[in-house]
């Protein structure tokens, strides 16, 4: 089965600026790491805290996450121009910056907690990005991360066939020998071991590692992809949760 888009980019950059490509991955995973970030961050009334958004792409999903951290200052970042205009439709504050060349605009320190939502399989250089969001967090802050399982259940049994997996991605121009319809542009993708280790090696400590539902599975499967979030290792989405140490 082969989809194609509406032309080839000619950059990278111009696939994700393109308005058409998909910048959003669901409510479920959205409310689910909105509800453990602000476990961890506890009530704004006392000491309301400052969280960057990185990616935030269109800003629905800090939308969805906004009545849970209600009190805390959320700051939409991303580097995509147009996907800030939408962003603001849904954030009092957005902010161009970028994980690579000049970093984030934002000093050493000074934000309390990071969102990294189904960013890091863009990503080519995903040691540098770690890198940027350590210097951003404060000592002890928080790093809410998210990003599809290459060992989902419907994975393994897809890799047994012969079958390329749901998430990964061999051509910005179509999809080529996986189920599915969009091409959104992933470089990158981690199981939940690999994710432990890579995020421990970046100079966090990994406090959690939980699963999440994709809003992409089949409707008859939806039930038994919901189950498969008992074991993160085998769900759709992985959730963690680190400290800088």
């Amino acid at each position: 089965m082969t989809t194609t888009t509406s032309g080839p980019p000619a950059r990278l950059r111009d696939f994700y600026e393109n308005p058409a490509v998909p910048v959003a991955s669901g409510d479920a995973r959205s409310l689910r790491q909105a509800r453990i970030l602000a476990a961890a961050l506890g009530p704004a009334t006392s000491s309301p805290a400052t969280v960057l958004d990185v990616g935030c792409g269109d800003g629905t999903a800090a939308a969805t996450a906004a009545p849970l951290l209600a009190g805390h200052r959320v700051i939409g970042v991303d580097w995509s121009q147009d996907a800030l205009k939408r962003a603001h439709a849904h954030l009092p504050d957005v902010v161009r910056g970028e994980l690579t060349g000049g970093g984030l605009p934002f000093a050493d320190g000074s934000a309390d907690a990071v969102l990294f939502s189904e960013v890091i399989e863009h990503l080519v250089d995903p040691d540098s990005a770690l890198d940027e969001l350590r210097r951003v967090l404060r000592p002890g802050g928080h790093l809410m991360l998210s990003t599809p399982n290459l060992a989902a259940w419907y994975n393994r049994g897809l890799l047994l066939a012969g079958v390329q997996p749901v998430f990964s991605e061999v051509s910005l121009r179509g999809i080529h020998g996986r189920p599915g319809t969009e091409v959104v542009g992933h470089l990158r993708l981690y199981t939940a071991r690999a994710l432990r280790e890579f995020v421990a090696a970046s100079g966090f400590e990994v406090v959690r590692l939980s699963g999440a539902p994709f809003h992409g599975v089949p409707r008859p499967l939806r039930a038994l992809d919901r189950l498969a979030c008992a074991a993160p290792s085998a769900s759709s989405i992985l959730l963690l949760h680190a400290r800088r140490t």
